[in-house]
Parts: structure tokens; C-alpha cells; sequence
């Protein structure tokens, strides 16, 4: 918000205000501005001394105390005290007093960006109330309740005092501003929650977990999401105002969480983050290195509205689950787990091999991400059918347009999982997220290709969040769909078509008669040595043989391939109803100097039934685990006591780690450190050690990160009580 000075002379205001302000001072042309002329003493008018906005009593019952701002913070619908001192006692039957609130460049009473209460003779009508709480000689308290659908931000605050020969308007004073924040605690807002322990979790909690990995071996980072960080709030408001939000939209939950996806990436307006998945981050931070929010946001809001390099979709999340708790939506990050990316929109994923098994990576445009964060924002949809409100979708990294922006939802969890996708706002994406259908194709050396087979299983395999009030996490994968094949999937899929998704015409190949192919393999370290496990699955009554191709290569998390490094062929005969199991061994020196960001290893297997010809494809994602950081406190927490923490890390590999990045997070308990290394050689070893004093009590949980470009993703979290 604008840093205005107002001063009075000549029976007009003046304004003054600084080259970095992003409003023009608020224009009263309209409004009688004019002072009053001293009268004799017993007609003298009133004056105001002063105005205390009661903060810290406000804040405490708004539940808006954790904020590191030392103005004023209130939620929708609910009343918050000021108190008013006057050069004389107050008459509420003989003095006119109104209170103005204003936000925005042009107050416009119209269109809720200028609001005028009465506490005096005069009665107003507006969607804002007021009543006089209190009067004990000068002082004068007022309850002030904000509209349940009034314009979120930052609002100025004026005492007028309007008498027979004019208006006495208090001069500028930025200590009486306040914000107005969505209140989830009101059923009378849109984004109420009902629960008090969603409310904690999902507003008000300011650090959480992000979940990562592949969906049968599921890793984790913790997050600073630090909604409540000084500075953090204001930055939100900056993000709105750089992107030129509507003030007449601010107040729409709808409209704030769809404006919200589109400004946290900077394809289309300059938003916050940029978004990169080139592993060349040399003119910025990598995705991997970030802890947390706040770092971000103020390193935007400190830039001018610069968008910050770089991002991924895990950072989009948090950053965006940041910007809609710090307003007081109820936000959380979800991990799908098999994500498919389908650039045509047809609901299906089309994996193209060539002669020998290996991915075709020319002629495969689609992919299917290990797994892909978006975010879930808890309200009523008032222009959808009720039973479509409730956890809404939205998503920031920008992978397809919605309406010429690089932007997604909110759409209704529950309209994806029936199939009902002619709602808005980008529901047919979403759903083809989770429900593709992956086809395996095989191209000859002439460019003709044919269906080896279909797998209508492998997208959209797990979903989950943090659960609430607990470090583990929860699998909400029937909120989104019912289970695969059953009837209710099936309704769900004719809904979707009936909605214009492409039917599923496309012939599947002949049925294997119940043989199926499946990967699987142990937690791998970076560097290990492993062995990959083919199991053959005959449910027929004859015995089979089968010849298999395994094809391994690097892989980034998107699911796009790089270096091929392993080709191998196998045989197996198998007997009626039962399994075989082949190894496969995967050598660290085939691997290791290919590996790209975050260490994936797909592999790829093509099988064909000799006695019948039929083919089968499977595919299986390997996520290779970084080697452990390790953070250690020295003493016991207690408030007021300095506490030593300690982050170490060894080199195991045989090669030197260069330009090495060190964070430490510690959410209200300091900013984000940083500490670097311009390298570290093997099997050397690295001890970073940080002095912190605990202000308050409570939990709070310490994150390190540790990130170069040869080792991505080494993280770890403690977390502490402090007495």
C-alpha cells in the first residue's frame, strides 16, 4: 500500500508519496473536504487526539496475532474494537462522527473500496456495521464489523468529525491502517471450514511436508511455508497489485485463488517464480535448493516484482499454498503420484518404442511425471451446483494455457471424481491428469507404429497430503476417483465422455489371457549397485514363454528420457498360475554419469508370448536416494536461551561436489541462512553451525538443504520443542 502524508492548508488536502508507491493517492474531489473555522468555546466542534486500533486485544480474537506486522490484522464478518479520544466528551445524540475505510486509488463507495460508518446522530446504511461500544468522557469505543464478502487488503483509516460548517478529517496516519483477511472460522464466508482442526492445519500451520519420490517409494521435504513472516503478507498484496488484480475481485475467493495460479508463475505477467526444468540454473536458485516461501516472496516484493529463478512444481505449491494461508484461505499441497501430462487432450498417453524397446523420444510427446504438486483450496462455489463446493483444485506451474493464461482451476474435486467436466475452470486437464490411459506403441524403422498394449492403471496412482496434526501423510486417492474397473468408475468415465472427452475407440491389442509383466526393485542409494526385479505373472491354465527386452534409462521426474545406458533380453517359461522372477543387474558405473536432477532411473520392459504372439509393456520408475544431511541441536530449546544447531554432511562418492549450497530454515525462528562451498572433495566432510535464540514456545522444526549441480534433493528436518 501507498506511504501517504497527508497535510491541511487553503481548505484542501495534500498528498505526498513515494516513486515506489503502486496507487495514486486516494482522489477526494467528490467529498466536502473543506476544515472548520474555530468556533467560540461553547460551540467549539470536536477533535480528534487520537485513535488506538487496540491491536494486539484485535488481533488475539481475529486469530491474527501470529503475523509479524504491527498493525492491525482482522478476518471478515466479525467485530474488532477502536477506540477514539477526543478533545471533549463525546454526545452520541448531538455529534456527527463517521469513519472512513479506504483502499485503492479511486474510493468508491460503490464499489466497496470506500466505506463510511456513522457513530454519531447520523445513521448510515451500508454492508459494513458499526455500534458504539463505550463512552467514558473523551474516549469513545466503536465495534467495527467488516462485510462476510468485503474487498481483502490493506485499508486506511479517517475519523471525520462533520459539523454545521463542514468536515474535520484526521490526517494521514499509517499506524491506524488495517487488513482485512478471508475468515475460514465464519460460516458466512465463502471460504468457512468447518472443523477446527482443518482450520489449524490448513490455515494456520506455517511449515509442512511436500511429498515426492515414486508412488511406491514416497520421500518427503519439509517446507517453510511461513505465511506469518514479517514482510510476507504485504508481498502477497504486492503479487496482486503486480498483476493488476481487480479490486472488485479481491473480495471473490474464486477469483483471488484462479488469479492466484496464474500470477505465482511469470509466463504471462510477471509473476513470482520462474519456471525452469532446463538443470541450468546458473542465473538463479535451483528448484531444489529453495526451503521455503517466505525467501521467495520477499526477495520478489524486495526486486520490485521481479519474478525470482527458479521453480518447479513442488516450489509453485508452496509458494502459492503461502500466498492463499497468509489470506486466509484453508490450503494444502497435494502430490499426485503417476501424474500424466497430455499435451493433445485426448485422455490418452502415448509411449512410442522403437524396434529394440528403447523409448522413441522423438516421436513421444507425452509424459507421465513421477509425481506433480498442485494445491487444493477449501469453499463454497457459489457458481456451481453445493454439491460441487468443498476442496477446489488449483494449480500454478505453467503447463498448459486456460483462457490465454498459464493458469489451472479452481475446479471441484468433486465434479473430477464423477466425471462432470463441463464446469468450470479447467476440469478436462485435471481429469486427464489422473484418469489417461497409457498405449504402448512400437514404430518400425519406416515410421509405422502399432498398439502393443494399453494400461489403464498406471496414471494417477496415489494422491495424498499432509495429514492433519501429524507428520505422515494421508491418501486421498477415492476423493478423485472410485476404484479402477468398478462400476462407479465406469459411470464416471461415460459422464466424462458425454462432457467431450474422446471416447475410448482405439482398438487395445489382442488380450495376453492373463500374463502380465511387472518391475519392481529395492530403495536404491545414488551409487548403489541393485538389482531390478521381472516378474512374469501367468494366471492362464497353459504354460508360456516369454522373450523380454529391459530397456534402462536416465530419466528426469517429468518422465522425459535422457541417456539410454542399459539394454538387456531375457527368457522365461512359466507355468499355469504362477509367477517367475528374472534379475536384471544394474551397475552404478553404467549409470552414475548420466544421471541427470533428482536421480530417476526408468526402466522400460517390452515381452511378447511366443506361443501366442501377444506383447506386453510395463514401465517402472526407480527414484536413486541422496545421501543423508544431518542437523543436531546442543542443549535443551528454552525461550530466551541461545541454541546451537548443527547441519554436517559427507561426501561419499569419488567425485568432488562444487558450488555447493548449504540452507537452513528455521520457521519463527530465524530467516533463511545460507552458507556456501566452493567445493567439497570426496569423503570430505562439511559442519555448518548457527546460533539461534528461541523467542517464543512451541514446536518448531529446523529444515536443511543441501544442493549443487552434481547432488540434488538432500534434505533432512528436526524437529524441536522449545520450553
Amino acid at each position: 500500500m501507498p506511504n501517504l502524508n497527508w497535510s491541511s492548508g487553503k481548505g484542501r488536502i495534500h498528498f505526498a508519496k513515494s516513486n515506489s508507491d503502486l496507487y495514486e493517492p486516494p482522489n477526494f474531489e467528490a467529498f466536502d473536504t473543506k476544515l472548520v473555522t474555530p468556533r467560540a468555546p461553547t460551540t467549539q466542534a470536536l477533535s480528534v487526539l487520537d485513535v488506538d486500533m487496540r491491536a494486539a486485544e484485535n488481533k488475539r480474537a481475529h486469530k491474527t496475532s501470529n503475523y509479524k506486522n504491527t498493525n492491525l490484522l482482522v478476518r471478515r464478518n466479525q467485530e474488532f474494537l477502536i477506540t477514539i479520544r477526543f478533545d471533549q466528551p463525546f454526545n452520541n445524540q448531538w455529534d456527527n462522527v463517521q469513519m472512513e475505510f479506504l483502499i485503492g486509488s479511486t474510493p468508491d463507495e460503490n464499489k466497496g473500496t470506500y466505506i463510511v460508518l456513522s457513530i454519531g446522530k447520523e445513521k448510515l446504511v451500508g454492508r459494513w456495521k458499526s455500534r458504539v461500544v463505550d463512552i467514558r468522557g473523551n474516549y469513545v469505543t466503536v465495534g467495527v464489523t467488516p462485510d462476510a464478502s468485503c474487498i481483502i487488503g490493506r485499508f486506511q483509516t479517517f475519523i471525520v468529525v462533520v459539523s454545521d460548517f463542514g468536515k474535520q478529517r484526521t490526517a494521514r496516519n499509517s499506524n491506524t491502517d488495517f487488513y482485512v483477511l478471508f475468515n475460514p472460522w465464519d460460516p458466512s464466508d465463502q471460504v468457512y471450514i468447518p472443523r477446527e482442526s482443518d482450520r489449524q492445519e490448513y490455515v494456520m500451520n506455517d511449515v509442512g511436508i511436500i511429498y515426492n519420490g515414486e508412488f511406491n517409494n514416497i520421500t518427503s521435504r519439509s517446507w517453510n511455508f511461513g505465511q506469518f513472516e514479517q514482510g510476507v503478507l504485504d508481498a502477497c498484496l504486492l503479487v496482486m497489485d503486480v498483476g493488476k488484480v481487480p479490486l472488485m475481485y479481491r473480495g471473490n475467493a474464486t477469483q483471488i485463488v484462479r488469479q492466484g495460479s496464474a500470477l505465482m508463475n511469470s509466463n504471462d505477467d510477471d509473476g513470482v517464480l520462474v519456471g525452469s526444468w532446463s538443470e541450468d540454473y546458473s542465473i538463479g536458485t535451483a528448484p531444489t535448493a529453495w526451503t521455503g516461501s517466505p525467501e521467495i516472496l520477499l526477495k520478489y516484493a524486495r526486486g520490485g516484482g521481479v519474478p525470482v529463478c527458479f521453480a518447479q512444481c513442488w516450489v509453485f505449491a508452496g509458494v502459492l499454498n503461502t500466498f492463499m494461508r497468509c489470506l486466509g484461505i484453508p490450503t494444502r499441497v497435494i502430490t499426485n503420484f503417476c501424474s500424466a501430462h497430455d499435451n493433445t487432450g485426448n485422455l490418452k498417453t502415448d509411449i512410442v518404442l522403437d524396434e529394440d524397446g528403447r523409448v522413441d523420444r522423438s516421436r513421444t510427446r507425452d509424459s507421465v511425471w513421477n509425481y506433480h504438486c498442485w494445491n487444493e483450496v477449501y469453499m463454497k462455489r457459489p457458481d456451481l451446483p453445493d454439491r460441487f463446493s468443498g476442496w477446489q483444485v488449483i494449480d500454478s506451474t505453467p503447463q498448459e494455457t486456460s483462457d490465454g493464461l498459464y493458469r489451472c482451476g479452481p475446479t471441484s474435486v468433486n465434479a473430477i471424481k464423477e466425471g462432470e467436466l463441463s464446469y468450470p475452470f479447467d476440469a478436462r486437464f485435471v481429469f486427464a491428469e489422473l484418469n489417461s490411459d497409457v498405449i504402448y506403441h512400437q514404430s518400425d524403422k519406416y515410421g509405422n507404429t502399432h498398439i502393443l498394449s494399453v494400461d489403464t492403471a498406471y496414471v494417477g496412482k496415489l494422491l495424498v497430503t499432509k495429514r492433519v496434526n501429524a507428520n505422515s501423510y494421508e491418501d486421498i486417492t477415492s476423493n478423485y476417483k472410485y476404484p479402477e474397473g468398478s462400476e462407479k468408475d465406469k459411470q464416471t468415465m461415460k459422464n466424462a465422455e458425454n462432457r467431450g472427452i474422446p471416447t475410448r475407440d482405439y482398438l487395445p491389442p489382442p488380450e495376453s489371457g492373463g500374463v502380465t509383466l511387472e518391475l519392481k526393485a529395492e530403495t536404491v542409494k545414488i551409487g548403489d549397485n541393485f538389482k531390478l526385479t521381472l516378474n512374469i505373472n501367468n494366471q492362464t491354465s497353459r504354460t508360456c514363454t516369454v522373450n523380454a527386452s529391459i530397456t534402462g534409462c536416465v530419466a528426469f521426474y517429468t518422465g522425459v528420457t535422457s541417456t539410454t545406458f542399459k539394454i538387456e533380453n531375457k527368457a522365461a517359461t512359466v507355468n499355469p498360475r504362477s509367477t517367475s522372477k528374472l534379475l536384471i543387474d544394474v551397475q552404478a558405473v553404467d549409470y552414475m554419469p548420466y544421471l541427470v536432477e533428482q536421480a530417476n532411473l526408468l526402466f522400460v520392459v517390452y515381452g511378447r508370448i511366443v506361443e501366442t504372439g501377444q506383447t506386453l509393456s510395463s514401465m517402472r520408475v526407480v527414484t536413486l536416494h541422496p545421501p543423508e544431511l544431518t542437523i543436531k541441536v546442543n542443549g535443551i530449546p528454552r525461550v530466551g536461551k541461545d541454541l546451537m544447531v548443527i547441519v554436517s554432511f559427507r561426501n561419499p562418492y569419488t567425485f568432488i561436489l562444487k558450488n555447493v549450497q548449504l540452507r537452513l530454515d528455521a520457521p519463527g525462528l530465524i530467516q533463511t541462512r545460507i552458507k556456501t562451498y566452493e567445493q567439497i572433495p570426496p569423503g570430505g566432510s562439511v559442519k555448518y553451525t548457527e546460533a539461534i535464540t528461541p523467542q517464543t514456545p512451541g514446536r518448531k522444526v529446523l529444515i536443511g538443504c543441501l544442493d549443487c549441480a552434481a547432488l540434488r534433493q538432500v534434505t533432512n528436518q528436526l524437529e524441536i520443542i522449545v520450553l
